[in-house]
Order: structure tokens, then C-alpha cells, then sequence
């Protein structure tokens, strides 16, 4: 919303300075965006009447003038403008006067001599004056100008244009008159609004008006005039506001629609009446219908576009733009004055979608003042009589549905809770009747309350946060204290067993992978490729078309990421993320931040692609491998063996891919990702990702005190044969089981298959540390830990021990 500041302050004239007001604004919300003068700062510079033009003795391209600046002698002045001529009033920059230079700084006009010829002052055009970028020719002023007059007075130069940054809910500031209550209201300043008599008709001339979709247009008000001049020229002081306020000046009848929607806030439209053919009606298009706009944009219409229309069709676009056929021009006489309301959501996206914007639909669609309509015709009927003359007819006002204003309870208490100081009750109700809120107090105490019910002007009240907001605003926000967040802090110890997720993220980024942070929103095609998911938790209202499902598993967003990266030449990627997965179940319970029937467990994935090392002289190049991120997932592990059995996933390779244990309990997968999906995400090669529950990795037992032996320890092999199907874990999980006290570790640390090994069988080899705290295992002691061993795993898997 832009406005020029006198315009302003023709309506409210609080007694404060142009930047106070322009922080006063900002302060309470209406964001100034910039205040700036309407012409730079000069002086000296009046009204002078040209008497005569000669050609300039010495020079072809110079005139010399004799000009009159109310100095009480004709001046004699060199001037090089081409439109100079006799009786015409121009600015003159009398000697002394100040005028903008073109690098800021101001330039003094003197007495000088051109061509033999003394020069008493310039003649200014419109760019050395700073005012446009001009420099055809002298800058012609009004006749009615004063001689001798101070230009700045003339053109009101000692101005400024505010620029509003106004939020969406603020359409009632998209006028003057709004911007002034708004002003009244924080100032306590009282309102001049713009007088609306009403206008006598001086025929009975009407012209039928029908609507039939009443809740889209719930108000339609329309005067004939007739005998108007179209061909009128626009008062210059109309013309000054409406270019301040951007507007280029049109014509006449144009103008002063402008210039009424500017101040009161109502879009009108003027009609060409000999153009309509029949009544008008306000009704949805229909298929098959199409409208050439103002903007000899011809656009299709259907269904859901409120039109107005004639006994020809669609004439207009409602609350967005009018069509050419019925448009008034300079040979218009007779014409009809439109004033409307139209509901928001019947005009909210239809500009867009016909790739153009209006005035008229910027303000509809945010909801106008449905109780302005007479109003606004009754002053565009004085300005257009004033300016083009005419006989107006009565004004008719047909209704439909006109919207409701609900009555919005705000508590008192709830006010000062939120606001954070205790605002008065007399304060509020003063607040209320500054912004024109009818209003009732109810209740005592603690149980205060107001009853509001906004006027038709502010669309933006609504709920009772609306109230609060407004209360706050007006009390002003710089009033409340800014005081830091006070709150009985309590030192929590950490507990040893476990540890956070930056624990993991650490661990991870120290074995050389890259965090990444992607969207819980992903494509119903990763689900039903990466989870076989078939059923995603799909989302109402997605941001995307692509981001139409929440995740269950975070493998397809670092799928994702390596085809990001390998597209930009980056040979070896490792990526990894820590974030929630959404799956489905009955059984989950709601709680504070839980659904029910929906669990969001925490989860933590890795994904890896080619090279297992950075480039070095040290170590030949090798492609990452199943064991490499195994060792890294170990890396998380918590002390003590998680399981891997081998399993299908839809994500991975099929064999190379394994379900992960922990405490015996699934915890998530590994594995090599399936060529499939490596051929459909178009990866350079294999890539290896492993997904698990954050849960279980948070667990880590507590350190505990073990003496240690000063005495050697006694190390031990036993190599047993066993079928291929018994997998490694399960022996060492029963050696561990059963391991006497002095030995101190297991490990498997050989796998054989070959000669010497009867098919179908495997040689497992495991070492065994043995040691004692108090004295020197002996052989025969070694000997018999290694027996019982050896034992436990013929009689539970039938293994033979390797010689």
C-alpha cells in the first residue's frame, strides 16, 4: 500500500513527525517499508510567467526569454529548452537558489554570462529538479500557478510516500481511510473521514441488477449517470495523489474510481451503459464461455469464475477485472457505477490462475468493507459530477448473502497471561472503542471478560487470539518488557548408562561420513521400492507432488543423496542420518507426543559408495565393502556381540544382506543395496547402507572395576569342524556361556573350507585368553579349560575338533 503522507494527514493529523509516525506504524504491525521524500531538498525556486521568447543573438540552440518571477522587475533569463514559449509558467531558480546535483551534493545558481548574454537565473526542467527523469523540456506548470509562488508550495514537494508492507489479514489497510483509523486508533487522534452525502438523483434512471449466487456476491450497488464529459481533464491535485500513490493518471471516470478505492478501500467499476445489453446478473460461468478482459487478455471461463454478465454474456470478471466490450471510453455519456462485494473465497486464486493480478482482485480476496457500498458510490458520484458533470439516477443496492459478524469472547486474564503485563480493563475497553470494536464487559474478577463484535471492515477478527493481538498492538509493543525466561533450572545428572544421539552422530563423522538432514515427506515410490511398503501414511495436503508420504524407513533419502552427489562428481560418498520413520500400529497409544495407532521410532542409516578409502599412496584403491560398514555399524554397537543372520529385504542385495540382532531382539539391517534399485536410481556402483533403531544403541552397560593380572596370560587355539548351516555366533555364543572364570576372551579369528575339510563342513578357529589374578596358570590347567571347551561344542553342534 502505497500513499503520499499528506494524503494522510487530510484524513488524521496526529501531532508527531513524519519518521515517528512512520515507527509508530511499523511498531504496531503496518511495516513501513520506506518513507521517502517526494523531491530532493532545494529552495529558491519559484513560479515564473515567460513574456517573451527571442532567438539568441550568438547562439542557434539558445533562446532568450523575459520572464516574470514576482520579483517586481521582468527578469532576462538564457534558457535551451525547445517547448519554451510566450504565457507558459514554468520553475524558475532565481540567483542563490539551491537545486540537486548528480552526485548528491547541491549546486548554487548564479548570475552568469552565455554567449555575451547575462543570464538573471534557469529555467528548470523536471530532472534538475530532481522530480522525474524528464529533461524534454521545461516543466509546464498549471496556469492557475501563482507568479512568484515558492514551487515546493505549488506542487506540495514538502511531502513524503510511505510504502506499507502489509500482512495478508490486513486488507482493511489497503486504503487511507483504513491507515487512518489505524493511526487514530494508536494516536488517539480523531478521524476526519471523506464526507458522503448523499447525492440527489436528478432523474429516475436505473438499470436492473440480479444476482443469482447470492453467497459469492452479497452486495451489488450500481448508479446511472448520465450527460457525462469523459473528455474532462483531471484536477491536477487528483492526479499529484493518485501518481503518489502509484496510479497512472487515465482518463476522468478512471481516475476517480482509483482515486475512491485508494481512499476508502471499495474496488468500483465504470460501465459503459449503451454497451449493455439487458439487466445484469451476477452468476458462476459456465463451460464454453470466454471474456476479453480490459487487459485484451481473452480468457476461458467455467464453473467456479463468479461473473458479471449481460444479455450478451460475460462482461466482467467479478471483484478482478472488467471486460473490453462494455468499457467506458472518452466517447462515453452515459454511464453505470458499480459497487460490490464479493466474497473472498469466491475470488481467492482466480487471478492467478489466468497468470495476472488486479487492484480490485488484491483487495477482494482478502475481504472488503461490505458496508461501504452505498458510501463509496455516493462519493464517486460527487467526483465524477465535479468533474465531468452528469445527471444521476437513484442508487439501487441489491443484497444476497452478506456475511455475519460473529461475536469473538476474549478473557481477560487469558489477555494478560499472554501479553505478559496487566493490562487495565479500562485500558482494553479504551482500545476497543479506539478501533470501532462494539463491546461488553461481562463477569468480575478473575472471570472478566469481553464480548467484541469487529466491524465489517476487519475480516481479520475472528478468534480470540485476534482480540489479544489487537490489545497488544494498540497498548503498544514497546511497552511490554522484554524480560529473559526465568524457570526453576534443576542440574539433571546423566545417567552412565546411556548416552545421547550426538554420541552416535560423533561416532559416525569420526569414521568419515557426512551428515545429511532430509525430508520426512518422500515419494510413495521410495516406500513401495525401499520397504515394500504399499499403504504409506499419506499426507492431506503435501508441499509438494513428490512429497506425498511419511518415510517408514530412511534408506530411499540416502539413496537419494548418493545419486545427488555422484551426479557432481563425487566418486566416493559416505552419508549418514538420524531421524524418525512412521509406521503403522494398532497397538501404539496417544500420549503427548505420540498418535495413536502410529509409532515414530528414531532411527539411525548409513550409506556408503565407492572408494573404501580416500585416495593414498599407502593402500591400493578397493570399492567399499560389506565388511567395511559392518565395522563402521560395530562402531555404534554398544559392548558385547550384536547378531547377523542372513535375510531378505526389499532394499538389498538378495544374500547379501543380513537381519541385525542386538540382545537378542531385531534391530534393523545391512547389506548391499539390490542392482535393481542401484539401475533405477542410476548409481555409478554398488552401494551399502545399513538401517537400525536408535533405541537399543543408547543402552551401554557401566564400566566396571576388574583387577589386572600381573601374571602372563596362556593363549590357546581350538580349531573345530562344523556343517556349513551352524552359523560362527552360535558357538561363540555357547563357549561364552559356559567359559570358567579364567579365560578372560574368545574370538573367532579363522574360517577354512577347502582340503582336509569334509564337504559341506567348515573349519571355525577360535583363540582363547586365559589368565588368573593370583598365580600362573599351569598346562594341565590350560589343558582341561581347553577340554571342556572343546566338549561343550561336540555334544550342542556335533563339532569335531581339526587336528
Amino acid at each position: 500500500m502505497q500513499f503520499p503522507e499528506s494524503w494522510l494527514r487530510a484524513l488524521v493529523d496526529p501531532p508527531i513527525g513524519t519518521q515517528e509516525l512512520a515507527h509508530l506504524l511499523t511498531m504496531s504491525g503496518l511495516e513501513v517499508e520506506s518513507c521517502v521524500p517526494v523531491a530532493p531538498g532545494f529552495s529558491g525556486v519559484v513560479v515564473a510567467r515567460v513574456l517573451s521568447v527571442q532567438r539568441h543573438p550568438n547562439a542557434e540552440r539558445l533562446s532568450l526569454c523575459t520572464v516574470d518571477a514576482g520579483q517586481g522587475e521582468a527578469l532576462a533569463i538564457v534558457c535551451g529548452a525547445p517547448n519554451v514559449a510566450p504565457d507558459m509558467k514554468v520553475p524558475c531558480a532565481l540567483p542563490g537558489a539551491m537545486l540537486p546535483g548528480k552526485d548528491g551534493a547541491p549546486f548554487e545558481i548564479r548570475k552568469v554570462t552565455m554567449r555575451g548574454i547575462e543570464s538573471a537565473g534557469m529555467l528548470c526542467s523536471a530532472r534538475e529538479l530532481g522530480l522525474s527523469d524528464d529533461h524534454s523540456g521545461l516543466l509546464t506548470l498549471a496556469a492557475q500557478a501563482s507568479v512568484g509562488a515558492d514551487l515546493r508550495q505549488v506542487l506540495g514537494l514538502d511531502d513524503h510516500v510511505f510504502l506499507l508492507k502489509l500482512t495478508p489479514n490486513r486488507a482493511d489497510c489497503l486504503s487511507l481511510l483504513g491507515v487512518a483509523r489505524e493511526v487514530a486508533a494508536l494516536t488517539g487522534a480523531g478521524v476526519r473521514p471523506p464526507e458522503t452525502p448523499p447525492v440527489p438523483a436528478r432523474g429516475d434512471s436505473t438499470f436492473p441488477v440480479r444476482i443469482a449466487a447470492a453467497r459469492a456476491c452479497g452486495r451489488f450497488g450500481a448508479r446511472v449517470i448520465r450527460n457525462v464529459d469523459a473528455t474532462a481533464p483531471v484536477p491536477e491535485w487528483m492526479k499529484r495523489r493518485l501518481e503518489r500513490a502509484g496510479q497512472r493518471s487515465i482518463s476522468a471516470l478512471v481516475d476517480v474510481t482509483n482515486y475512491v478505492m485508494l481512499e476508502l478501500g471499495q474496488p468500483l467499476h465504470v460501465y459503459d451503459l449503451d454497451k449493455l445489453a439487458g439487466g445484469i446478473e451476477v452468476r458462476f460461468g459456465r463451460e464454453g464461455e470466454s471474456l476479453k478482459l480490459l487487459n485484451e487478455q481473452t480468457v476461458s471461463i467455467d464453473g467456479s469464475v463468479l461473473c458479471i454478465t449481460d444479455g450478451s454474456g460475460p462482461i466482467g470478471l467479478a471483484g478482478i477485472m472488467g471486460g473490453n466490450s462494455t468499457k467506458a471510453g472518452f466517447a462515453t455519456r452515459n454511464i453505470l457505477l458499480e459497487s460490490a462485494f464479493f466474497a473472498p473465497e469466491a475470488i481467492a486464486g482466480r487471478a492467478r490462475r489466468y497468470n495476472f493480478a488486479s487492484d480490485a482482485s488484491h483487495r477482494f480476496e482478502r475481504g472488503v468493507d461490505f458496508g461501504n457500498c452505498v458510501a463509496s458510490i455516493e462519493r464517486a458520484t460527487r467526483l465524477i459530477l465535479d468533474v465531468c458533470g452528469g445527471e444521476p439516477g437513484p442508487v439501487t443496492d441489491t443484497q444476497g448473502e452478506l456475511p455475519v459478524r460473529s461475536t469473538v469472547r476474549m478473557r481477560v486474564a487469558r489477555a494478560r497471561r499472554v501479553i505478559g503485563v496487566p493490562v487495565d480493563t479500562r485500558e482494553i475497553a479504551g482500545i476497543f472503542d479506539r478501533l470501532g470494536f462494539a463491546h461488553r464487559l461481562e463477569g468480575a474478577g478473575d472471570a472478566e471478560s469481553f464480548e467484541v463484535t469487529p466491524p465489517s471492515h476487519r475480516f481479520d477478527i475472528a478468534i480470540e487470539a485476534d482480540l489479544i493481538e489487537e490489545v497488544a498492538r494498540v497498548h503498544g509493543f514497546e511497552r511490554i518488557p522484554a524480560h529473559p525466561p526465568r524457570a526453576a533450572a534443576a542440574m539433571r545428572a546423566r545417567s552412565e548408562s546411556q548416552r545421547t544421539l550426538h554420541a552416535l552422530r560423533r561416532i559416525l563423522a569420526e569414521r568419515d561420513y557426512r551428515e545429511v538432514i532430509s525430508h520426512s515427506f518422500v515419494d510413495a515410490g521410495w516406500e513401495a521400492d525401499f520397504a515394500a511398503n504399499g499403504e504409506p501414511i499419506r499426507l492431506a495436503n503435501p508441499i509438494a507432488n513428490h512429497l506425498e508420504v511419511m518415510r517408514s524407513t530412511l534408506i530411499g533419502s540416502l539413496v537419494a543423496s548418493l545419486r545427488y552427489n555422484q551426479n557432481r562428481d563425487i566418486e566416493r560418498v559416505r552419508v549418514f542420518e538420524v531421524a524418525r520413520v512412521y509406521l503403522r500400529d494398532a497397538t501404539a497409544q496417544a500420549g503427548p507426543l505420540q498418535l495413536a495407532g502410529l509409532r515414530q521410532p528414531m532411527r539411525v542409516a548409513a550409506a556408503a559408495c565407492g572408494a573404501a578409502l580416500p585416495a593414498q599412496w599407502g593402500t591400493a584403491r578397493r570399492d567399499v565393502d560389506f565388511y567395511d560398514v559392518k565395522a563402521d555399524l560395530a562402531a555404534l554397537l554398544p559392548p558385547g556381540e550384536a547378531r547377523y543372520e542372513p535375510a531378505p529385504h526389499p532394499a538389498l542385495h538378495p544374500g547379501r544382506s543380513a537381519r541385525v540382532f542386538i540382545g537378542g531382539a531385531p534391530a534393523g539391517w545391512i547389506g548391499e543395496l539390490h542392482p535393481r534399485w542401484q539401475r533405477k536410481y542410476e548409481l555409478a556402483g554398488p552401494a551399502l547402507v545399513f538401517e537400525i533403531d536408535a533405541q537399543p544403541l543408547l543402552q551401554v552397560p557401566i564400566p566396571r572395576y576388574r583387577e589386572v593380572s600381573r601374571f602372563p596370560p596362556v593363549v590357546r587355539d581350538c580349531a573345530v569342524v562344523v556343517p556349513n548351516a551352524v552359523p560362527w555366533q552360535d558357538l561363540l555364543g555357547a563357549l561364552n556361556e559356559a567359559r570358567p572364570a579364567a579365560v578372560q576372551d574368545i574370538r573367532l579369528f579363522d574360517l577354512y573350507r577347502g582340503q582336509g575339510v569334509d564337504a559341506g563342513g567348515k573349519s571355525l578357529a577360535f583363540r582363547v585368553v586365559m589368565q588368573d589374578t593370583s598365580r600362573t596358570l599351569t598346562d594341565e590347567e590350560a589343558d582341561a579349560v581347553m577340554a571342556g571347551l572343546s566338549e561343550i561344542l561336540a555334544v550342542r553342534f556335533g563339532a569335531k575338533v581339526r587336528a
